[in-house]
């Protein structure tokens, strides 16, 4: 493009006055530039449009509405010769270039990789994994093909579950729970338009990975990950998970030792390494290792992040009476005492284990065989100077015989100002369970043999587990996100609990085993914590089912019986269905009536079945070839869960 010479000099002009931030001396900061123009920083665009030249250069009216062309602008910064220093226009990014541009900045160059449409191929079920390469899971390349498979998907068969029954479902409102069967990268998404900012708390019980092959029967769902892909699985999880936290809420993730470190890492970047609250130890089973030391077979954990870039400011209690004091040495700040202890882990700190001794006294505290003091040896001077440790011997109407945190009522004003990710009380206590053996596998299992058969399934978690997050993390009426429902646990314990809930699960067993479970709730059964709560029954939730785009021919293929009806079912998907990238039609055809076996006839069809077109977007729904397709009352239910 041409752009005449004196517009860099109206550039540089406008960019001085920003005292050094986008100029170091003569010369431009190419990068802060480009970030606040992709940001569309206020001041920054009002300088420049303030600028009678620039604003000419670089804005146009596209219907009656005055746009200014950043793209043209940046391009104008990143490959004129303005970039007179001594690193040149170079200098701040590294990669092929063709005719003085950058060939990932230039649309007649396409870096093409093998599956780059196939974000959805690492799939929940075993049939995803089954007879497929590993595949680039990759979110930038092919990015419109993917923009097009995260949008909203239509709903169908909507159904509302209740004490009286179940019933067609024609809306929703904010007080409905949700449950929806589909594969929950895509609900996630179709989710985010009506509770983006609205989750107080997610529970995941992730797909777990294992360095070594599992046992065909031991999961459910596909268990055979390799890392990489069981990564970005993750990764694309939960930056879709974030968008949905409310900004007090939290997200707690029960992963395996196999794999507790890699998603940790993976978890820092996504959520943030200062939101990081922990990691919670659960001791999954009460008997003896068979191996001595073998955390890993004893234990799994949970990771837990504050939807905050501070989560030390946000963990507060939940606000209750407190008992305060008013004494000479501090008239004017009224305090509490808690707790100076904490508990022993692993990896001691030998800082921590000293004889605390009342300098106004000279009584002497051993410290505790079983807690350590929560401040060490180090910090008590500062602590004590602070007002921030108290001793039992300096008052008459103490009745305890420990050394105490002194807590005065303004720090407690303070954090009840906050908004609360997690109870700190409730946080304590659920540590000193999960890591005691209070919520082992043995409880969950025999939560689900009381209601089915046991072999329906297994390796569910236990209800006082999801009992004790729900207490730390959330109140009455908060709503809960479960996208990996399994057996419906985590709804359970909400519905008992009156919190709101939203469940996902792509795997069949949600007709068999997790809706059950909740109408059994409806009805009142008395398991898990039913007794602790005083559950009597009650409550509701809707259940829908993302609409498959390939349903109608899937079911057509499965009901097949002769090769002849199958050919025939071939013949109508080659008009109108979306098949895999990476099939030749031509030589299928060929091969599919070379086949003998109605069986593997049926299970090819089904398998070159493009699975990232799987679902129908909302935005067609009322397109005649799809509206057809559904019913009135589930289009109703549709334009209600998306506010039209």
């Amino acid at each position: 493009m041409s752009v005449e010479p004196k517009v860099f000099d109206h550039v540089k002009k406008i960019l001085a006055s920003f005292n050094g931030k986008y100029m170091t001396g003569d010369v431009l900061k190419r990068t802060a530039i480009i970030e606040d123009l992709d940001k569309y920083d206020d001041q920054l665009m009002e300088a420049l449009l303030s600028d009678q030249l620039i604003h000419d250069t670089y804005t146009k009216k596209i219907a009656g509405v005055e746009v200014f062309e950043v793209n043209q602008f940046v391009s104008m910064l990143e490959f004129k010769d303005y970039w007179e220093d001594s690193y040149t226009k170079y200098s701040n990014k590294i990669g092929l270039a063709a005719g003085g541009k950058f060939i990932d900045e230039n649309e007649d160059v396409v870096l093409d990789f093998p599956y780059k449409d196939c974000v959805l191929k690492a799939g929940m079920t075993k049939e995803d994994a089954k007879d497929n390469d590993e595949p680039f899971l990759n979110e930038v390349i092919a990015k419109p093909e993917i923009d097009e498979m995260l949008e909203p998907k239509i709903f169908v068969n909507a159904k509302k579950y209740d004490k009286d029954g179940v019933h067609d479902a024609t809306g929703i409102d904010d007080s409905d729970n949700l449950i929806i069967k589909g594969n929950n990268l895509i609900a996630l998404y179709s989710l985010k338009e009506r509770y983006a900012g609205k989750v107080k708390l997610i529970y995941i019980d992730v797909p777990y990975f294992f360095k070594k092959k599992i046992s065909e029967d031991s999961f459910a769902y596909n268990s055979d990950f390799k890392l990489s892909t069981w990564l970005t699985f993750m990764k694309n999880r939960f930056e879709i998970a974030k968008l949905l936290l409310s900004p007090s809420g939290s997200i707690w993730i029960n992963i395996s030792d196999d794999g507790m470190h890699y998603l940790k890492v993976l978890a820092d970047s996504v959520f943030g390494a200062n939101a990081f609250i922990g990691t919670i130890p659960r001791k999954t089973r009460n008997g003896k290792s068979d191996v001595p030391f073998n955390l890993s077979q004893d234990f799994d954990w949970i990771l837990t992040y504050a939807n905050t870039e501070n989560p030390q400011t946000n963990i507060v209690g939940r606000k209750v009476d407190r008992k305060y004091y008013t004494t000479p040495d501090f008239p004017d700040r009224p305090w509490r005492t808690a707790d100076l202890t904490s508990q022993r882990t692993i990896l001691e700190r030998p800082n921590s284990d000293f004889t605390m001794v009342n300098p106004k006294t000279g009584k002497e505290y051993p410290v505790n065989p079983k807690r350590s003091w929560a401040v060490t040896k180090d910090t008590f001077d500062e602590w004590y100077r602070k007002g921030g440790i108290g001793f039992p011997d300096d008052y008459d109407f103490m009745s305890g015989n420990r050394p105490f945190r002194r807590v005065f009522k303004e720090e407690d004003d303070a954090a009840d100002k906050k908004p609360s990710s997690v109870s700190s009380d409730f946080l304590l206590k659920l540590v000193d369970n999960v890591s005691s053996g209070k919520t082992v596998n043995k409880f969950g299992n025999d939560e689900i043999a009381t209601l089915f058969d046991r072999d329906k399934f297994s390796y569910a978690k236990p209800e006082r587990l999801i009992k004790e997050i729900l207490l730390a993390g959330t109140k009455d009426n908060d709503l809960v996100l479960d996208f990996f429902m399994g057996s419906a646990t985590t709804q359970a314990v909400s519905m008992k609990m009156h919190r709101h809930f939203i469940g996902i699960e792509q795997m069949d067993y949600i007709n068999t085993v997790s809706v059950l479970r909740l109408q059994k709730v409806i009805e009142g059964e008395q398991g898990g914590i039913s007794k602790d709560v005083n559950w009597q029954g009650g409550g509701s939730f809707i259940y829908a089912e993302l609409m498959e785009k390939n349903r109608g021919y899937v079911k057509d293929v499965m009901s097949a019986e002769k090769m002849s009806e199958l050919l025939d079912v071939f013949e109508r998907m080659k008009a109108t269905t979306d098949f895999d990238f990476r099939v030749d039609l031509e030589k299928f055809q060929q091969e599919l009536h070379g086949f003998s076996d109605v069986d593997e006839a049926r299970k090819e069809l089904l398998r070159i079945l493009d699975k990232n077109q799987l679902y129908y977007n909302y935005a067609n729904i009322d397109d005649s070839n799809v509206k057809d397709l559904i019913d009135d009352t589930d289009y109703k239910f549709n334009k209600s869960f998306y506010g039209d």
